[in-house]
């Protein structure tokens, strides 16, 4: 095999691995991904998983930056056309909540899991997690204070307070499909987002 060969190979394997450990992470947490378990699941070696990542942290802050990567194709990326301000909150609000409603992840939420996984610890692992939580966030903030800035929003509105309330209606999504498999939660989570962003 050639070494070009050799290197594809290589970086197909190890998004094999991280595809599979997101899936697994999003249902049973970070702590679940053990090396054996993939190496059984994948039918690797254990040597071969390690190979990729070097140790359990490493691994698990590279399937933080990959479910991180999947979030953002479904969420953000699938509404790129989609112009500035308030019509582009609303829409990545929407794929917000169809990301959920579709399963993407069987445990739902990835992020929602890890956080809750990780919020009382201190580490690597816990930054990388608040990281993507807090940029989010921000992307958020910035089209909520666009939507100001057009006059789409109140001029009084509080960006901060209107970010608080966007993730916990979705935290509640995700609670209410994962915890009580509530077939209206999507429902429910669309009437909140407009009620919140009718103007």
């Amino acid at each position: 095999m050639s070494p070009r060969n050799s290197a594809l190979e290589a970086r197909r394997t190890r998004q094999r691995i991280l595809d599979h450990s997101v899936m697994v992470a999003s249902a049973e947490g970070l702590e679940g991904l053990t090396i054996g378990r993939l190496a059984s699941d994948l039918d690797m070696s254990k040597a071969g998983i390690l190979g990729h990542f070097g140790a359990k942290e490493g691994l698990q802050l590279a399937v933080v930056e990959a479910a991180a990567e999947l979030f953002a194709r479904e969420v953000p990326q699938r509404v790129p056309k989609t112009p500035p301000g308030l019509q582009r909150l609303r829409a990545v609000c929407e794929a917000w909540v169809s990301y959920l409603e579709r399963d993407v992840l069987p445990g739902g939420c990835f992020f929602t899991a890890a956080a809750t996984e990780f919020d009382g610890r201190d580490g690597p692992v816990r930054d990388a997690v608040a990281g993507v939580h807090a940029q989010w966030q921000h992307d958020l903030r910035r089209h909520i204070q666009t939507a100001v800035e057009a006059a789409d929003l109140p001029a009084d509105t509080d960006p901060d307070q209107l970010v608080y309330e966007l993730v916990g209606i979705m935290l509640a999504l995700n609670q209410l499909r994962q915890l009580q498999r509530d077939p209206l939660a999507a429902t429910r989570a669309r009437r909140a987002l407009n009620r919140l962003l009718d103007t």
